[in-house]
């Protein structure tokens, strides 16, 4: 880690300032053109080099004349009362929200001071002439000032949901998954959800790299120190869903054992957006067989460099569609049912390559008996897919999760019946190459056992966002059947009343079920308050899932040793930076100095 250099008074000799980060690193501003230069140019030889070049003044002046030179801040505050913004302010808006776009855009900092800028200066200097041009010049786009901007704009958009999570009048629902960089380094993401004026909000909490194991305990301090850093009692937590493996993220795992140990009354849920592994679970041998064998023959083509180039090449000549394989990953919920789909429909030309590599897994691919478990696993795999793909999306709650869930599950007997009378329309994979009768007959009894396992599974396995008929008034006051409320319960009278409201019925069929249940906080509290805790916690770690997509723009291989949680804070929050409170604040700064 390189030294940082330290101000000295004598500099103000060359006309420059010094501007102090929020980490403390110092750096020169010169007075005459507002430029800041980074910590490295903080030396005599580099602030009498641009004092004489740009400015072609003589170097002397000491402090006590530089403090009677009227500031531009203080230029900038006369400027301000007449409603014109001074150029300093011109200057650092610009700088601001060309690094707002750069974050959001994931692009390296350095883009800037490479690229952007030579090519603006050079547009400047063709279209509009030297003058606009030499404007441009001084608006400060280095490496380390898009950094610093990144930082600040991030702790601004930090605070406004800080801000927003205190003023809640529920507690909040957290959403919680790691992954591995491709540094090897665990990185914690948190997503929030909460309420603020009359509306749920998802907001990006957190992305914090686990230093040095990735076990309960680990996560767990990790969650609890940063509500403590920033003074949040950790009970503000009223719901926590978690996707991972057991040992770590778990619905059974340590990292739920402490959370419910500091917080004994907190909805624990787990990702409803992977059956695909409970189905693995209850796969029968000879179909998990099946399934494996799937994967060999991937790593088989895809593992080998020249077996994939020739695997390219053979599909280009014969001018089928699929030319790349997806690898096969546990962790990504559809890649399952991508390949069986695409190892499928590709079954005789993956069987002609496979004979000309000579390869040992000729002898169980070409089996008929393989194609017919392949055909169903692709067209059961299939609907699992429609089945997550139908729950990717921001305000998916437990209980619509739950209703999905059931919906499928309810299928199980009708598709039961079908294939006992040899009947395969819910499988047009497995229909397309059942030709003869013994087929269907052996095939059908391993299904049929399969889906009434999977079936048990599935009622045991996901029971969060489950309703009893007396609380089903949540989903539709207007509709539900009063009778199934216990004349004792407290709210009975309010629910009443609520039905009786012409008005509210229009707005329960206008809005969205949580926003109306937010809309009646103020009217009827404690119906509000009811249903937006059954309401409020995630059903699954979607949002979760598309940052660690946007992970793989800040971790790559030239960008791989830096801190990303400011970046990707600015470039995924839905917050905005309050651009004129920080620029005022820096201005602020600059003038006490």
């Amino acid at each position: 880690m390189s030294k940082k250099r330290k101000w000295d008074d004598d500099y103000v000799r060359y006309w420059f300032t010094c501007t102090t980060e929020v980490d403390g690193t110092q750096r020169p501003q010169c007075v005459l053109c507002n430029s800041v230069f980074s910590n490295a140019d903080l030396r005599p030889s580099k602030l009498s080099d641009h004092f004489n070049r740009q400015h072609g003044g003589v170097a002397g002046h000491d402090l006590n004349s530089l403090k009677h030179m009227p500031t531009p801040s203080d230029q900038s505050e006369t400027l301000k009362a007449f409603g014109v913004a001074s150029h300093e302010d011109t200057l650092l808006q610009a700088s601001y929200q060309f690094a707002y776009l750069c974050a959001k855009e994931k692009n390296p900092h350095t883009v800037a001071e490479k690229l952007v800028k030579p090519c603006a200066l050079e547009i400047a200097q063709i279209v509009l002439g030297p003058d606009a041009q030499k404007k441009l010049q001084q608006v400060p786009l280095s490496d380390d000032v898009i950094h610093s901007r990144i930082d600040e704009m991030s702790q601004d958009i930090l605070q406004q949901v800080l801000e927003d999570i205190k003023a809640s009048p529920l507690k909040v629902g957290i959403q919680l998954a790691e992954t591995t960089d491709m540094d090897d380094c665990g990185q914690l993401m948190a997503f929030v959800r909460y309420i603020k004026e009359r509306e749920i909000i998802e907001e990006f909490l957190f992305c914090e790299p686990l230093q040095l194991s990735m076990k309960g305990i680990d996560v767990f301090n990790l969650f609890r120190d940063f509500f403590l850093k920033h003074k949040i009692a950790l009970d503000v937590c009223g719901s926590v869903c978690t996707d991972g493996a057991s040992s770590m993220l778990g619905e059974n795992s340590e990292f739920v054992a402490y959370v419910k140990k500091e917080i004994p009354h907190i909805v624990i849920t787990h990702c409803l957006l992977n059956p695909h592994a409970l189905v693995i679970k209850t796969l029968p041998t000879k179909l998990k067989d099946a399934l494996f064998t799937v994967v060999r023959v991937i790593n088989f083509i895809k593992g080998r460099a020249p077996n994939h180039r020739l695997f390219q090449a053979f599909f280009e000549e014969i001018g089928i569609e699929y030319s790349v394989l997806l690898f096969h990953t546990e962790m990504r919920w559809l890649s399952r049912g991508q390949i069986l789909t695409h190892i499928f429909e590709m079954y005789e030309e993956i069987n002609q390559f496979l004979h000309h590599k000579s390869s040992n897994l000729v002898d169980g691919f070409e089996n008929k008996e393989f194609k017919i478990h392949l055909a169903y696993l692709a067209d059961l795999f299939k609907h699992l897919n429609e089945l997550s793909a139908s729950m990717q999306r921001t305000g998916m709650n437990t209980v619509s999760a739950r209703e999905k869930l059931s919906a499928f599950v309810r299928k199980f007997p009708f598709w039961q019946k079908r294939i006992e009378k040899r009947n395969f329309t819910n499988f047009p994979f497995l229909e397309e190459i059942i030709v003869s009768d013994n087929e269907g007959i052996f095939i059908a009894a391993e299904i049929t056992l399969h889906l009434q396992q999977l079936s048990n599974f599935f009622h045991g396995y996901f029971s969060v966002g489950d309703l009893n008929e007396a609380s089903k008034w949540i989903l539709d006051p207007f509709l539900f059947n009063i009778d199934f409320v216990d004349d004792s319960y407290l709210m009975k009278n309010d629910l009443a009343e609520l039905r009786a409201s012409g008005q509210i019925l229009m707005e329960f069929e206008t809005m969205k079920l949580e926003d109306f249940w937010c809309a009646q906080f103020t009217v009827f509290p404690n119906l509000a308050k009811t249903a937006l805790e059954i309401l409020m916690p995630f059903a699954t770690t979607y949002l979760c899932e598309l940052g660690f997509s946007s992970l793989l723009h800040f971790k790559t291989k030239s960008r791989s040793c830096f801190n990303l949680s400011d970046d990707i804070r600015v470039a995924i929050s839905k917050k905005v930076p309050r651009f004129s409170d920080i620029i005022e604040q820096k201005l602020q700064l600059q003038k006490s100095l």
